[in-house]
């Protein structure tokens, strides 16, 4: 392996997003990441549509990077085989509610007995302790009462979800940067004792409300949805074209207004009082908005793009991924990138984020199929002989 994370060695035993997207993210950085799946059945994420031959192309993406096993740790020769591998890792990943693993023989105090510097990351809903620890959940549920959902959408409508499973990617990441941070004492100690993070997804999304919970305690305002407009900076919104295409503008620094009101021929906006600073535009946002819906109204979606980027102004299109693929910027870039895999051949995925000079590195292949690696994990790793092999697969342990 190659990146700035090579030589750090991690076992991730989590199921479907959040804890393996974190696992994921240290696979992208160089890491040698072992995922371990439950025997036959396997995660369950490997059911998660759109398929093609019967088989998740979600898998492939958001497990990349891995390699694959199989163990049943419910069962005593899996523990066993268990605290034979994790000695060579120095990160665990594991999403079980909390008291699982403690009950299958794996306390914390046991694995830093077999590893006395591991980090083990534990990623739940809820986190490990307080009234609501035992309940299961999945990225809406974590969405739901982390707060986000319900500033989310039009103010007349119900409250919305978004496209994609922020839920549970917010905490992959969150994840990812505390193993990380958990990792920099023992860099800087090789002797310093094993870490344990509590990650709530929960609260991984409440973080992202940064300033929300300030403005209730002093204000008492509760926000609520404001559709594609923004509470704090104007003008912020969503414009049709009159050939039918949507672009989304922004623009809160004074400068950037003045620039967006170049582009569409009305410098004398940003001289108005009413429009003075962001502030002003913020309380006389109705009356501003609507000049900017009329004239993208009466222009086709090149000739508002190439104004505005004469003007240097703050606006894009609304992409579908059809057109992000495309995009002559991201090919230039590489951010998606085909990816090897023994189903189709070559994959397309977003490339490795964020970008590194001196280590820099791509996806080395898409998710795989169920024990994939087991022979070689079990017979490299741990020194087994085939037919032992053999008998653990025979007897549902691998």
């Amino acid at each position: 392996m190659t990146g700035p994370l090579a030589g750090l060695k991690v076992l991730d035993i989590a199921t479907v997003l959040a804890g393996p997207f974190a696992a994921t993210l240290l696979a992208d950085y160089g890491a040698d990441v072992l995922k371990l799946e439950l025997p036959r059945k396997g995660d369950g994420m490997r059911a998660f549509p759109p398929f093609k031959d019967g088989r998740s192309i979600w898998w492939k993406t958001a497990q990349r990077g891995k390699r694959f096993g199989t163990l049943d740790l419910r069962v005593p020769d899996g523990v066993a085989l268990f605290k034979q591998l994790l000695p060579q890792f120095d990160v665990l990943i594991e999403n079980f509610r909390p008291g699982t693993l403690d009950r299958w023989g794996l306390t914390k105090e046991v694995l830093w007995s077999l590893r006395p510097n591991l980090v083990i990351l534990r990623v739940t809903g809820f986190g490990q302790s307080g009234p609501y620890s035992e309940r299961p959940g999945f990225a809406r549920i974590f969405e739901a009462m982390g707060g986000l959902t319900t500033v989310t959408g039009h103010p007349e409508d119900e409250p919305m979800h978004a496209g994609v499973p922020l839920g549970d990617s917010i905490g992959g990441l969150f994840g990812a940067i505390g193993i990380l941070t958990a990792l920099w004492p023992r860099a800087r100690d090789p002797g310093r004792p094993g870490e344990e993070i509590d990650l709530s997804l929960t609260e991984c999304i409440t973080r992202l409300l940064d300033f929300m919970p300030g403005v209730y305690q002093q204000l008492g305002t509760v926000p609520t949805r404001n559709g594609n407009r923004s509470p704090y900076s104007a003008p912020s919104a969503v414009y049709r074209t009159r050939d039918g295409h949507w672009v989304s503008m922004a623009g809160s620094i004074d400068s950037m207004f003045a620039n967006n009101c170049r582009a569409i021929g009305r410098p004398e906006l940003a001289l108005d009082p009413r429009f003075a600073d962001n502030a002003s535009r913020v309380v006389h946002e109705q009356e501003l908005n609507r000049v900017f819906i009329e004239w993208c109204a009466a222009h086709d979606l090149q000739d508002v793009l190439a104004a505005f980027d004469r003007a240097n102004g703050t606006l894009a299109p609304i992409y579908t991924i059809d057109q992000v693929v495309k995009d002559p910027h991201v090919v230039a870039r590489r951010s998606i990138v085909e990816v090897p895999d023994r189903d189709f051949g070559m994959l397309q995925m977003p490339n490795v984020v964020p970008r590194f000079t001196r280590d820099p590195t791509e996806p080395t292949h898409a998710g795989a199929g169920l024990g994939q690696d087991n022979d070689a994990i079990y017979g490299e790793l741990l020194g087994l002989a085939p037919d032992r092999i053999a008998q653990l697969r025979t007897d549902g342990v691998i």
